[in-house]
């Protein structure tokens, strides 16, 4: 994602010249800036990408009679501090965004506690939608769904005045890492494909030459040629293949980076002004073939099928086991009380410290001296740890608690 933001930056800067990116200097500001944000970007995606998302939504609906209003799910008792409604949402309809800026600001260990300490200009610039769930709208790209979790609101007012943003604004730079996010999901779900044998790079070649919105692409046309020199030489058919499985991934990526740069620089007065609302890389034709190609020979492959039902089955388990942990202690108003149960005891040790220590402090500055954890902050603290793993780990860990006796 750097490497591509960084290319896309180029590709405007030399469409535009020295007035592009309002005159901040390309290497100075901008590349830095952009290369940042394409480390950062999905670090809050929990595991198994989307299939994970949806997880910790349906985990949050199936108990949102209770979990939100109650102290557990025989409802008999209510909570002191209920879960208010606009809190509910980020739960029930979970995203990685906002946990991506809650990680740079919030769980990464520091001193201070001031996370990375990012500048202002880069943490609007990875702000994907500058709006909280009530400024949410499905009709703008820019800010269709909730950016920002309640609990880092006094972030994001910190650093909008700084940065020159109202609620709202879109930073110039987040249109290109958004063109990232497309480019790298359309090119990379391909190439997986290519990777795990599910399909060839002539079926690709194949699928572009007989799409009519891409078969006259001078990249497909490239594409056709560098396929028939490879054909020509007598090497082993697996060298072949690989060697264009490298030319699918370089010269797609290429293409979708010109055309990124190109869609920046026709809308940037737009952009400038905030006036955007369509995604740099809407109706790209090169891109949505690949997604197509992607959603067509990959989604419906039982091999994907299964790998996406253990994710699913692991992130809710794995949900309701640290729940279990978080939330049965004997005092309930101390999150570091007692745990009665050897398996609430033993998950409780592999949720991260910082990720505790961050849950505790945010409780005593919302709660006064007592430090009290509410519900919100026990809520907190689970997707902090669940959205926090990779895939690898989600699954060893998984595993390793179903060898522990209920």
């Amino acid at each position: 994602m750097s490497n591509l933001a960084r290319s896309i930056g180029t590709r405007v800067a030399g469409r535009i010249g020295d007035g592009a990116f309002g005159g901040m200097d390309l290497h100075e500001t901008v590349q830095p800036i952009l290369s940042a944000i394409g480390l950062a970007h999905d670090l809050g995606n929990p595991p198994f990408g989307h299939q994970g998302e949806a997880a910790i939504c349906r985990w949050f609906e199936r108990r949102r009679e209770w979990i939100f209003t109650h102290v557990d799910d025989r409802r008999s008792e209510t909570l002191e501090d209920p879960v208010n409604g606009r809190q509910r949402a980020e739960f029930t309809s979970f995203d990685g965004n906002p946990q991506t800026l809650r990680i740079v600001t919030r769980l990464q260990t520091s001193h201070h506690h001031v996370g990375l300490d990012l500048t202002a200009a880069t943490l609007t610039a990875s702000l994907k939608y500058p709006v909280d769930a009530r400024h949410a709208s499905k009709d703008n790209a820019a800010v269709k769904k909730a950016g920002y979790f309640e609990s880092e609101r006094d972030v994001v007012e910190w650093i909008r005045p700084r940065a020159g943003l109202a609620e709202g604004q879109r930073h110039p730079l987040t249109w290109i890492m958004e063109a990232c996010d497309d480019i790298a999901y359309s090119v990379l779900d391909v190439d997986d494909l290519l990777k795990k044998g599910i399909i060839s790079p002539d079926d690709v070649l194949v699928v572009l030459k007989h799409t009519a919105l891409v078969a006259d692409l001078p990249t497909v046309k490239a594409l056709e040629v560098k396929f028939d020199e490879i054909n020509r030489d007598a090497r082993r058919a697996e060298i072949r293949r690989d060697i264009k499985e490298q030319y699918v991934r370089a010269y797609m990526i290429k293409a979708l980076i010109d055309d990124a740069g190109g869609a920046y620089a026709a809308q940037a007065d737009r952009i400038e002004r905030y006036e955007m609302i369509l995604p740099l890389m809407d109706n790209n034709a090169l891109c949505d073939t690949l997604k197509d190609i992607a959603g067509r020979y990959g989604f419906a492959n039982p091999a994907v099928l299964r790998s996406e039902a253990f994710g699913a089955a692991a992130i809710d388990g794995l949900i309701t086991v640290f729940w279990s942990a978080i939330h049965n202690r004997k005092d309930a108003t101390k999150l570091m009380s007692k745990r009665q149960e050897a398996q609430d005891r033993y998950a409780l040790s592999l949720i991260s410290p910082n990720y505790l220590e961050s849950a505790c402090r945010e409780a005593k500055a919302s709660g006064g001296a007592t430090g009290r954890v509410g519900r919100y902050h026990e809520l907190r603290l689970l997707t902090d740890m669940i959205s926090g793993m990779t895939d690898g780990f989600a699954t060893d860990v998984w595993r390793d608690l179903q060898q522990v006796p209920l």
